[in-house]
């Protein structure tokens, strides 16, 4: 210990590491973050696809189906199959079995298909979500598909700025994309149902006290609220904030429509992270 050799280490270690330094920041080789900037963001191929989802444009007979998209790079590369191995499929909106490999190539894929099971059954829970920006919005639609709530509303705010109406993410396509990827994490089939609302007053006093009547309505407000109800298996009407949180005006309007305030504890969660705890502590079946 201390001797001439680990002192000529410690010197080759902070030589490597100057020229590491150096070469990232070479105006030859731009690093890692200017080189990929620009490139979309792909979807994911990665082992969270723990389904793979089928479509009826698939079906090449009544029980084979032919892939050639993202689904045969992910089998391809993570499941690496044999002929005659099974996988899990499941068909959208539909039931959810496996899947016989009996060809695979860097072409295509097909499986001969036996669909026999329900997907998990659905939260009873209707959500109503102030639109997040679009970074975090991604992220939240892929885990409100993942733990089952099927029905979900985006309203506006006073705090949900008015450029996260014009994201790409909220186009049919956008909307689509991320769901089924929370569907494939989960191994779910079915597809969650996204109402828009960009103006929150006629949302609230025209359309809201109808889905709230007869259902456990609550808003997630940490301030002058309760503690959050224990779980229950009972229809759910869940109203959660920007960052941020409803402003005022607006509390007095959803808790005049029927929603009670409730609060997770004195910790102020993101919005990405107060769906899931939310819904964890809502329904026994999370």
């Amino acid at each position: 210990m201390g001797g001439p050799g680990y002192k000529r280490s410690g010197i080759l270690s902070q030589r490597i590491s100057r020229r590491k330094t150096a070469t990232s920041h070479s105006p030859l080789e731009p690093g890692p973050i200017a080189r990929y900037a620009r490139l979309p963001e792909p979807i994911s191929t990665g082992s969270t696809m723990n389904l793979i989802l089928l479509f009826e444009s698939d079906f090449i007979t009544a029980n084979r189906v032919r892939l050639t998209d993202r689904r045969l790079t992910h089998i391809r590369e993570v499941h690496q199959p044999e002929p005659g191995q099974q996988l899990k499929v499941g068909l959208l909106d539909g039931a959810i079995g496996n899947g016989t490999v009996v060809s695979l190539s860097a072409q295509e894929v097909v499986l001969e298909v036996v669909l026999e099971r329900e997907p998990p059954p659905p939260l009873p829970l209707t959500l109503i979500l102030a639109l997040p920006r679009p970074k975090m919005f991604k992220r939240t639609l892929q885990t409100i598909a993942c733990m089952g709530v099927k029905d979900l509303w985006l309203i506006n705010s006073y705090r949900v700025d008015k450029s996260y109406w014009s994201s790409p993410l909220l186009s049919a396509e956008g909307l689509r994309e991320q769901l089924l990827l929370g569907l494939e994490q989960a191994g779910d089939t079915r597809l969650p149902r996204v109402q828009l609302r960009k103006r929150f007053k006629p949302f609230v006093e025209d359309e809201l006290p109808a889905l709230a009547a007869g259902r456990r309505a609550l808003l997630a407000h940490p301030y002058q609220a309760a503690p959050c109800p224990p779980q229950a298996s009972t229809a759910t009407l869940l109203a959660v904030g920007p960052e941020g949180g409803f402003i005022q005006y607006e509390v007095d309007k959803l808790n005049a429509a029927g929603l009670a305030s409730i609060h997770l504890g004195p910790r102020i969660l993101r919005v990405e992270t107060a769906v899931p705890v939310l819904l964890a502590k809502l329904f026994p079946v999370c």
